[in-house]
């Protein structure tokens, strides 16, 4: 059941999530303070690709705060604290991937997706990411709203990355790869779209801008904060659709072409011990004993199940097993 908030709810939620007070400056450095700390962190952990390294940024990252805070302000109809949360969000980012640019500097090889698996996990945002992505910012809110659950955040900061895609960013534009990184930044907005609407609705749902109206004069149109965020979900939805499909269909074709694959191979002795994708071709590696498989019939069978031919390639790699002397 899901109970209304009260005033003393939405001044708690003010004291977590606005920067303003007497106590403003301690905020704004200890945010900055953390913020560079999780940068270095996560940077270090793409680098090094240690997945471990990129959850202890997440837990460290304080981008949540002022995310929520956009989600707050749009709710109370905060003008001066949206626009500060916002510019919070923005600069925020930018430091981030400013810092990892520079971190690539000190690196002397390139940290990109084809070597890295850090990188790799966060250069193909699909739609699933959008869908668990709501879902965790979901949690979030109604964390936000009830103090009796707030010991969800530490999960919510894992599940929902936020420095590490800024990292990828600026550590794949250090390293000449633009694509990659404005798939990166692809992830990032997605999430924090994604805990913006996720947060309008929760707050909606617990009747929080009725509270917040009873005594508060408002600053600008709710309804046009809400429709902005409306309007930037459906703008991140739409090319992680695409993609989505892309990648759909590159692993349908991928694994019809190993089956294919496998059975070639198996009928002339070999095995099939890789099936990539590489610029739209699927690349296919297969070991054995000489004589080589025939390639033709490879492509008669390819030919035979629907499947295009000319964009697989095969790299045959003969192998001689000579016994031990006895």
């Amino acid at each position: 059941m899901v109970i209304g908030l009260g005033r003393d709810d939405l001044v708690r939620m003010r004291d977590q999530l606005f920067f303003e007070g007497p106590d403003i400056r301690r905020r704004l450095s200890r945010f900055w303070l953390l913020l560079v700390l999780s940068t270095i962190i996560a940077a270090a952990g793409v680098v090094s690709d240690s997945t471990a390294t990129v959850i202890g940024a997440m837990i460290v990252a304080p981008l949540m705060t002022p995310i929520l805070g956009i989600v707050a302000a749009v709710v109370l109809r905060d003008g001066h604290n949206l626009w500060r949360s916002v510019g919070l969000v923005v600069s925020g980012a930018a430091t981030v991937v400013a810092i990892s640019m520079a971190v690539g500097l000190f690196v002397p090889y390139p940290v990109v997706a084809a070597t890295n698996s850090q990188v790799a996990s966060r250069v193909t945002p699909r739609l699933v990411d959008l869908v668990a992505a709501l879902a965790t910012g979901a949690v979030g809110s109604v964390a936000l709203a009830r103090s009796d659950i707030s010991d969800t955040l530490p999960g919510v900061a894992i599940a929902i990355s936020l420095v590490p895609p800024l990292a990828v960013v600026g550590l794949t534009l250090e390293s000449g790869a633009p694509h990659q990184a404005i798939a990166a930044l692809l992830l990032f907005t997605t999430n924090v779209v994604a805990i913006l609407a996720s947060g309008i609705v929760v707050m909606a749902l617990y009747r929080a801008s009725r509270a917040a109206d009873a005594d508060s004069a408002p600053a600008f149109r709710r309804g046009v904060a809400v429709a902005v965020i409306g309007l930037l979900l459906v703008a991140v939805a739409v090319p992680l659709w695409v993609n989505s499909d892309r990648l759909n269909r590159t692993s349908v074709r991928q694994t019809d072409v190993a089956a294919v694959a496998n059975r070639w191979a198996s009928d002339a002795g070999w095995s099939v011990v890789a099936v990539n994708t590489s610029g739209g071709n699927v690349l296919v590696e297969a070991t054995g004993p000489e004589p080589r498989p025939d390639l033709s019939q490879l492509r008669r069978d390819l030919d035979d199940a629907g499947l295009r031919s000319d964009d697989v390639e095969v790299n045959l790699v003969p192998v001689d097993y000579t016994p031990l002397p006895r």
